[in-house]
């Protein structure tokens, strides 16, 4: 029968079957195909992914709504690594510096009280301001920040009443709440124009109150979410050394994740049209 079958194609007209080409499993590096087709092909795709990883983006996804109304829960980003420099791989030294934070740019950093925690706020203080936040209000170098009716409510509009649920249980509404456009003083005298989100009326007796000077090498940070944000007015500055990145887009975005798999969003809850909404202007 292995005759017939090997001589039957020849007898129609046509092509003699090829036997299957086995995949190269060898470990000979000298050898072109452990790259092409063997292991090395695996393992040239994985350093690739890893180089992307240190070098250029990362994604990370909003784990809760200390940036309201600018970003939300379980918006997934990408973050800009190299707008800021090159680090050493596995090191927080840098390699080569391209730019520093500015005022009004979010930013993706290590938590300086545990390192392996990663927080993402917005930069309100660089080295040398004076940064103060009394009843509501920001004031950087004597210099109050301008709060101002938004021109849209789509940050706002996106906010659910369950969004407002503290990790505790407690339940908050949606309607002690207001959304505001702060104007920022940002780098060489421009204005950086984004949403914060305020309580309505006035909160005396805030812990978060005080007055604050940065130092050398540091930054001063705060969540878009004022009076529900853990940030430099309870724990102090960020080290630039600690900055993994700054945040530049929403590439995917749901209300919800599935309850099996927790870092995989819901399909019937995703917000579509927060695909490919950019975080800097």
């Amino acid at each position: 029968m292995g005759v017939v079958k090997d001589i039957l194609p020849e007898f129609l007209g046509g092509t003699p079957a090829k036997p299957k080409k086995e995949k190269y499993n060898g470990w000979d590096i000298r050898n072109k195909l452990f790259w092409t087709e063997g292991w090395g092909s695996m393992a040239l795709a994985v350093l690739a992914a890893l180089t992307i990883r240190w070098l250029l983006l990362e994604a990370y996804v909003i784990p809760s709504g200390s940036m309201f109304p600018s970003l939300l829960k379980n918006d997934h980003i990408f973050v800009n690594k190299l707008v800021y420099g090159v680090r050493f791989p596995f090191s927080e030294n840098w390699m080569v510096k391209f730019n520093e934070p500015q005022r009004g740019e979010v930013i993706v950093f290590k938590y300086p009280k545990e390192m392996g925690t990663f927080f993402i706020k917005r930069v309100v203080g660089v080295p040398g301001d004076k940064v103060k936040f009394d009843n509501g209000s920001l004031y950087i170098n004597d210099k109050i920040q301008e709060k101002v009716v938004p021109k849209s409510s789509w940050d706002f509009d996106f906010l659910r009443e369950e969004d407002f649920k503290s990790e505790g249980g407690y339940q908050d509404t949606k309607a002690n709440y207001v959304h505001f456009t702060e104007k920022l003083d940002g780098p060489n005298g421009t204005v950086v124009d984004h949403s914060i989100l305020m309580k309505k009326g006035e909160v005396m007796g805030f812990p978060g109150d005080g007055e604050w000077v940065v130092p050398d090498d540091s930054l001063f940070v705060m969540g878009d979410n004022r009076y529900n944000s853990h940030d430099s007015r309870f724990w102090g500055f960020v080290p630039k050394k600690n900055i993994l990145g700054r945040a530049g887009f929403v590439w995917l975005s749901c209300d919800e994740m599935l309850p099996v798999v927790s870092v995989i969003c819901n399909p019937l809850t995703v917000r579509a049209t927060r695909f490919f909404h950019f975080i800097h202007n």
